[in-house]
């Protein structure tokens, strides 16, 4: 086989350390920004808090890398573009976000424990050796965000062994997660749908007179899912009433126990801070951000003035002391970067924001979802100038307060349909009528997606039935055999 040498050209987009900053800085929601802040603080001394216009970390610029007799190489020196003295980042928030009168220091939010952490308090009120407590632990830590076990005992036991040196059968880890069992919420460490109803039944049982249901649960489960009413009437012998008092009380239960938490990123917190404030005054709407916690920021006195101090001995400088400069001044330009990065994300946000409160001016002013415009994220990128992609980071996870309520950026976006005389609309005023009619659907004979377009169709929305079922289930709605009752 002969090896053949080939040059070949190639063109590729490099992003620079501030364009990176800024793609991951736009991505986080106001509360993870400040928690980002601090930790750049606490790394970073040449970052520092606060307010100082006289501040300049670049006036010795020219005296680093002007003279060829120097002892350090431009090369050596040129981590990133330096500042000219007007460019020094010297970012104060408030004044460029005015805050209206004190009632965005209202805003409110809403703070719980982990459901991780709650198990653990509840565990330590149980009497457990010292290795059970653990191994009780390492279970609970396998247990995600909607309360289930997402793991086997076989798994888990093979864990144990390997990475704590505890060899356990599975049966012990079977006794230990019946302990689990029986800690709030009800259904909490169960390892699938089944078992967590059942939980929830049998705890209920103690009060209350469950058999039915959990007969249903425990041998009919698959009947029930499917919703063969009759065959479970036939095969238990019970009355249609009694029926359907069982399947209340099963209906009535929580499928997703551990949902109350909020644990989906595995977080002690679960907070919704709103990163944006829509308010009306005299007839009119002002936007502004959620900056309160947000410091004003600015590079280093000290560090500018030891960087300047190193360029005026540059010509005696020793290996340390080359070494020393280079320190500070890449910890002065990851200063900058941030900076920077912080009055871009602030920037872009705050104008696609804008963008959006002005395609969606009327919902803003009234609440009235029906003056919800369609509107895609392509849209908002037309009128701001920025790539879809830009867009899409910042209405990800973001939150906007309005007089109605606060409201994901996410629920502003729809795709635009038409009606047979050609009028456009949004695709979530049509979301709203078929919510409406399998709302008010005869449960006995529940509406087919056929039957729903049908009906769609006779109001002036012409919608397939393969459109029909995509909004149905965007809804959360299961097909119509699942929504049969007896």
């Amino acid at each position: 086989m002969a090896l053949k040498q080939q040059l070949l050209l190639k063109q590729q987009q490099k992003l620079s350390p501030l364009q990176m900053q800024v793609i991951k800085l736009t991505e986080l929601p106001v509360i993870e920004l400040e928690e980002r802040i601090k930790q750049e603080l606490e790394d970073n001394p040449a970052l520092e808090e606060g307010l100082d216009p006289t501040d300049s970390a670049s006036e010795f610029e020219d005296d680093l890398g002007s003279d060829d007799d120097t002892s350090i190489s431009q090369e050596e020196l040129t981590l990133g573009d330096y500042l000219n003295e007007e460019e020094i980042p010297d970012y104060q928030l408030r004044d460029n976000n005015k805050q209206s009168s004190g009632k965005q220091d209202e805003i409110p939010f809403s703070m719980a424990s982990s459901l991780h952490e709650y198990l653990i308090e509840q565990l330590g009120e149980c009497e457990l050796n010292n290795e059970d407590e653990k191994i009780a632990e390492y279970i609970i830590g396998n247990i995600d965000e909607n309360g289930y076990l997402d793991r086997s005992l076989a798994a888990i036991s093979d864990d144990l062994i390997f990475q704590q040196n505890i060899d356990i059968p599975v049966f012990r880890l079977e006794n230990i997660l019946t302990v689990i069992h029986e800690f709030e919420p009800a259904g909490i460490g169960a390892r699938n749908l089944q078992e967590c109803l059942l939980l929830q039944l049998r705890r209920k049982d103690k009060a209350k007179d469950t058999d039915l249901a959990i007969k249903i649960i425990s041998d009919y489960f698959e009947e029930f899912s499917k919703r063969h009413y009759d065959k479970i009437i036939k095969q238990l012998s019970v009355d249609e009433d009694a029926l359907k008092e069982a399947i209340q009380e099963i209906t009535a239960l929580n499928p997703k126990p551990g949902n109350n938490w909020g644990d989906a990123m595995s977080v002690t917190l679960s907070t919704i801070v709103p990163d944006f404030l829509v308010e009306t005054y005299n007839g009119e709407l002002v936007l502004s951000m959620n900056n309160r916690n947000i410091p004003d920021l600015r590079v280093s006195r000290e560090y500018s003035n030891l960087l300047r101090g190193y360029a005026d001995n540059k010509e005696s400088m020793s290996s340390d002391k080359k070494n020393a400069v280079l320190f500070v001044k890449q910890k002065l330009d990851s200063a900058r970067w941030f900076i920077d990065a912080i009055k871009q994300r602030q920037d872009t946000l705050q104008r696609t924001m804008q963008a959006i409160l002005d395609m969606q001016y009327d919902f803003f002013l009234t609440g009235d979802e029906a003056q919800l415009k369609p509107m895609i994220l392509k849209d908002v990128a037309q009128r701001t100038g920025y790539d879809i992609s830009t867009i899409s980071r910042v209405s990800n996870s973001k939150y906007v307060q309005t007089n109605f309520g606060i409201y994901p950026l996410k629920y502003f976006f729809s795709e635009s349909m038409q009606t047979d005389s050609g009028e456009e609309i949004s695709s979530r005023e049509v979301k709203a009528i078929l919510k409406e009619c399998i709302e008010n659907e005869d449960k006995k004979k529940p509406l087919t997606d056929d039957k729903l377009s049908e009906i769609l169709k006779e109001k002036g929305y012409i919608i397939a039935r393969r459109t029909v079922a995509k909004y149905r289930e965007q809804m959360n709605l299961p097909v119509a055999r699942l929504r049969k009752e007896i």
